[in-house]
């Protein structure tokens, strides 16, 4: 079995913008090494909004050297990127986003949720690019939910929705540069999940609902981060009640890291030369847009 290294709780939360209040669960400052090629991960509600007409959200922005993915559980987001890519996300969809060698994007609550109002709920992971793939061209995967594979777990104990990796031969849609799985978890009251992660790879449950024992020996609950160890290949959570977990595992990079802000590279010059990209407008340009719906 995997050993648990640590159950660590969320800090309070902060905004992102004016359109999300999040909890950062991890990120490269506290767990680099526990957790590659997983840089932050930022829970984003569950937050209730009132209808309006403002636009709420993160305006333009660059990064560069890492992914950020963006899976939503309630309400809706879109995104616009100077690629010329965008769109809108609900309730089970994925934006898997390259940043590469440089991109300029923004997030804002869609038109339809921000004048109907109601629950947002999101996860935002960063992924860490290596060192070869950091100057690859900025992209963009839009996942919807129909296109993500659900498998059923064992003996009714709920089911799995593979967004990356693979799981008992069903292979999720997003395309990684290195290889890692991404699994959203759905478990019913007293199921219980026998999963697997490859030695060497780095493991972490992260609690969105409900609580769970791992390894059937430590309780998490919701808004905690479970970190595994790299050795061994198996762990198992059982839910005491229904849960959402979200199971992160992949081929460490172990590489150095070095980050300012939005930029995540393998050295300071590397983020000297970011900021002097960016300030000379070499991330390029967003066509004028107006608010996604």
């Amino acid at each position: 079995m995997k050993k648990i290294l640590g159950i660590y709780s969320a800090p309070r939360p902060h905004w992102v913008g004016d359109g999300f209040p999040v909890r950062s669960l991890f990120s490269y400052h506290t767990h680099a090494k526990q957790l590659s090629p997983f840089l932050l991960l930022d829970y984003a509600g569950p937050a209730e909004f009132a209808p309006s007409n403002h636009k709420r959200g993160v305006g333009q922005h660059p990064h560069r050297g890492f992914e950020t993915v963006t899976i939503v559980y309630k309400g809706e987001v879109s995104h616009h990127d100077s690629t010329g890519q965008g769109g809108t996300i609900g309730p089970g969809d994925v934006q898997w986003m390259t940043a590469g060698s440089g991109i300029l994007h923004e997030e804002y609550h869609s038109d339809a949720f921000a004048r109907s109002g109601g629950t947002l709920e999101m996860v935002q992971l960063w992924v860490n690019l290596p060192a070869k793939d950091k100057g690859a061209p900025a992209g963009y995967q839009a996942i919807t939910d129909q296109q993500i594979p659900v498998l059923a777990l064992p003996d009714a104990a709920g089911i799995v929705r593979v967004i990356a990796g693979e799981k008992d031969g069903a292979a999720g849609p997003a395309k990684t540069f290195t290889p890692m799985n991404v699994w959203d978890l759905r478990l019913n009251q007293g199921g219980i999940a026998e999963l697997e992660s490859p030695e060497g790879w780095t493991a972490a449950l992260v609690v969105l609902h409900g609580t769970v024992l791992v390894n059937g020996q430590s309780v998490a609950r919701e808004g905690q981060l479970v970190v595994l160890d790299r050795a061994g290949s198996q762990f198992s959570i059982e839910a005491n009640n229904g849960a959402v977990v979200l199971m992160i595992s992949g081929q460490p990079i172990d590489e150095p890291i070095v980050g300012h802000g939005p930029f995540v590279m393998n050295s300071k010059q590397e983020i000297l030369q970011a900021m002097d990209d960016f300030n000379s407008g070499r991330f390029g340009a967003m066509a004028p847009t107006t608010a996604a719906s």
